[in-house]
């Protein structure tokens, strides 16, 4: 760790998980205290549950777009941000849906799983930009309903999103896991791009993940206290 320093590297590449918006009070999913210890997602986040009651997925969606607002980024987010405006080669990709790097500064997140800050129409295909809280109006102004534009149990992943990441992993020269289980695929796969590549490799989680073992450096502690150490400059 004394040795590791973020500044020594041009093409960072960033890869978050929930754990990283932990720390500012978001729930995570998995776990002790996950939203699926409490809510089965057969009911609350897949296609089928929309389709039989969609005013029941968008209450549960409602609370956690409520959840969230009531949240603010850490540290640990505006730190991605800084280091991304210092170094403008600095790609995140996330698995998360809050939009807390976002509203840290962070640019051009590529997101995995979509935002819950969009709505996506099934039927004439137009997504926008949504702050609401809670959503009331669940209607397209075509007629039909509105869907948090997120992928949900049995979704398959946008491929351009795919595309994205794969392309900022094999072009960096650090890949930087924070806060992620790794038991989530097929985003999950995605860092070993950049391990194969020769990047220097970093995992920042307070416990070991399913995924530890592929990293160079496993540092254990919270996002916003490591990437501080990390990005602290060094003695003159």
């Amino acid at each position: 760790m004394a040795d590791l320093s973020l500044r020594d590297f041009d093409r960072i590449c960033f890869f978050t998980g929930a754990g990283l918006s932990a720390e500012s009070g978001v729930p995570t999913y998995r776990g002790k205290g996950g939203t699926w210890s409490s809510y089965n997602y057969e009911e609350y986040a897949c296609q089928a549950a929309f389709d039989r009651d969609p005013e029941k997925v968008w209450r549960f969606h409602n609370m956690r777009r409520t959840a969230v607002a009531a949240c603010a980024p850490h540290r640990g987010h505006q730190l991605i941000a800084e280091i991304q405006q210092a170094k403008p080669h600095t790609a995140v990709i996330t698995q998360n849906i809050d939009g807390m790097l976002q509203r840290a500064g962070v640019r051009d997140v590529i997101e995995l799983h979509g935002s819950l800050w969009r709505l996506r129409c099934p039927c004439d295909g137009s997504v926008v930009e949504n702050h609401d809280v809670p959503l009331l109006d669940l209607k397209c102004p075509c007629g039909d309903e509105w869907r948090p534009d997120i992928v949900w149990f049995g979704d398959m992943l946008d491929e351009r999103r795919i595309e994205e990441a794969q392309a900022a992993l094999a072009g960096c020269d650090c890949i930087v896991s924070i806060g992620t289980s790794g038991v989530v695929y097929p985003a999950a796969a995605l860092p070993q791009i950049a391990v194969q590549i020769g990047a220097v490799s970093v995992e920042i989680n307070p416990e070991e993940t399913a995924v530890s073992h592929l990293y160079q450096h496993c540092l254990r502690g919270s996002a916003s206290e490591t990437l501080e150490r990390l990005w602290k400059p060094s003695p003159a």
